[in-house]
């Protein structure tokens, strides 16, 4: 008796040992991570990514919805059909929520295929936590009343509290909302700074309004938005048609209505004062760089095209400029720019600070450059180049266009803006072998860099810059490391997709039904 008990306590010791090394195993994945992101890999959660053939009999047996009778799955592809027609059955309206959801399901089939569990987490996903809608009134120049439309969308708090930017463009709705609000849970998940996911804007359009007119509707929005933020629960950020000035007025207008300026902003608005714009774009060209880097290859002397000229454009082609690539094209609604030698730094300034005069249009850069040509090929993306940013608009590539793209040997798409690749375009590239950085990973440094405002730290753009470079790297590793577990070895875009559902997974799992 005494025997075994003995053999079986040392049998005890050897499975704890091996499951303590298949923890470390999975860390190990993430050891190039910066100590502000310092977290062990998801792959090594709950007794690994393989789970156990127990757990995935039990959770493959459990009904995936209960609408007109059980309804179980048998694969994950089965699995991410099953929640993509809910959505449609829910949301169809929303066309933008169900193209993201769908391009994301439609990812994450392999990881419910391998752990069903995930599937019933994924169904959480169908809804936010929170969405606001709210009508904002406001007085105009001539002291006529104007409304418009304010959201904010609180899709997740798994990780921490809400973080996400604000929207002021014409076109903005509730799906288009929703939809950025639920590619930002992935987002922040991968950048390790323990954020939740927001995003909100309004139907505003600040580009055929006055000084004064942007002021007070600032102030009305943040009235109403003020209800539903602060420092511990929901964070705004700046997006489309909203910058320095807006964030400036926004803040005002909190700090007007609350004792928060004790705090000296940090962690919300930046107090008022945002000092680095060029941060988010500073990220995705990082990245184009580290999946470039990663086969064998970089961005010195890269022929570069760009759509937009925004801040986020105007940005990332200054720092393309900065790392020894030729960016060649710049436009907005009324047309494109294009100088066959590239974009230098004197050209790109002269370009900012035509697009800096309130409504100004790109196409008055011809007037200070001899050699630029306008809207001349008729199309943007028949341009000759290496690597495509898309900074413009959602859904500006599509199939037609992500085909001309492939026959004209590009070698990479690298996302600036939200979805503006649709998800035809988007199988194109991975059949035709052409990298593509989606917007999940190489929108991530707007999320870092408010990650270390909250942290309390005040770095310079050259420390911002490299660790923004440092977190770029890490969330890098992990992609690959996880788009090479679930068998899609090298699709970058279906591996931060999968790292960063996986971590915030298995924080929904610990917190139960919510």
């Amino acid at each position: 008796m005494m025997l075994r008990a003995l053999a079986k306590r040392l049998n005890s010791t050897v499975t704890r040992a091996e499951g303590n090394s298949l923890v470390h195993a999975g860390r190990s994945l993430s050891t190039a991570a910066p100590s502000s992101l310092s977290k062990s890999s998801p792959l090594s959660q709950h007794g690994g990514v393989h789970g156990t053939r127990t757990t995935q009999k039990t959770w493959r047996n459990k009904p995936l919805f209960r609408r007109e009778g059980d309804v179980r799955f048998r694969t994950g592809t089965e699995a991410a059909e099953m929640l993509i027609n809910e959505v449609k059955r829910r949301d169809s309206h929303e066309k933008d929520f169900v193209q993201v959801f769908e391009n994301a399901l439609q990812t994450l089939a392999p990881v419910f295929e391998r752990i069903p569990k995930y599937a019933f987490v994924a169904k959480e996903f169908l809804e936010p936590e929170r969405i606001f809608q709210f009508r904002v009134s406001w007085l105009d120049d001539s002291g006529s009343y104007r409304m418009n439309r304010g959201f904010r969308v609180q899709y997740s708090s798994a990780l921490g509290p809400f973080e996400g930017g604000l929207h002021f463009h014409k076109d903005v709705n509730a799906g288009m909302v929703k939809s950025m609000a639920f590619a930002r849970v992935f987002t922040n998940a991968l950048t390790g700074c323990e954020m939740g996911a927001a995003v909100g804007g309004a139907d505003f359009n600040p580009m055929n309004k006055s000084e004064a007119e942007i002021q007070r509707f600032c102030q009305a929005y943040m009235t109403e938005l003020s209800k539903y933020i602060g420092p511990d629960q929901d964070l705004p950020g700046v997006g489309t048609g909203v910058g320095a000035r807006e964030i400036g007025y926004l803040y005002g207008q909190y700090k007007r209505m609350s004792i928060h300026h004790a705090q000296k902003g940090k962690g919300l608005l930046w107090g008022g004062v945002y000092p680095f714009p060029q941060a988010t774009a500073s990220g995705v060209v990082h990245w184009a760089a580290r999946v470039l880097e990663g086969k064998g290859d970089s961005l010195e002397g890269k022929r570069c095209l760009i759509t937009g000229s925004g801040k986020m454009a105007l940005h990332v082609a200054e720092k393309l400029v900065e790392m020894g690539a030729v960016p060649l094209t710049l436009s907005d609604t009324s047309g494109h720019v294009y100088e066959p030698d590239g974009i230098d730094a004197a050209k790109l300034k002269t370009i900012m600070k035509i697009k800096s005069e309130r409504g100004a249009r790109i196409g008055r850069y011809i007037i200070a450059s001899t050699t630029a040509k306008y809207n001349e090929p008729e199309n943007v993306f028949s341009v000759p180049a290496d690597l495509v940013f898309p900074c413009a608009t959602h859904n500006e590539i599509d199939g037609v266009t992500a085909t001309m793209l492939a026959d004209m040997g590009v070698q990479g798409v690298f996302e600036g803006s939200h979805m503006p690749c649709t998800n035809q375009a988007i199988s194109i590239f991975k059949k035709r072998g052409i990298l593509h950085g989606g917007h999940v990973a190489t929108l991530a440094a707007d999320s870092i860099f408010n990650g270390l405002e909250l942290s309390k730290s005040s770095p310079s753009m050259h420390d911002l810059d490299g660790r923004i470079k440092e977190a770029v790297d890490s969330i890098y590793l992990e992609a690959k490391a996880t788009a090479k577990e679930f068998n899609v070895r090298g699709d970058m875009h279906a591996g931060a997709i999968m790292a960063g559902f996986l971590r915030v997974a298995d924080t929904i799992i610990c917190h139960g039904a919510v």
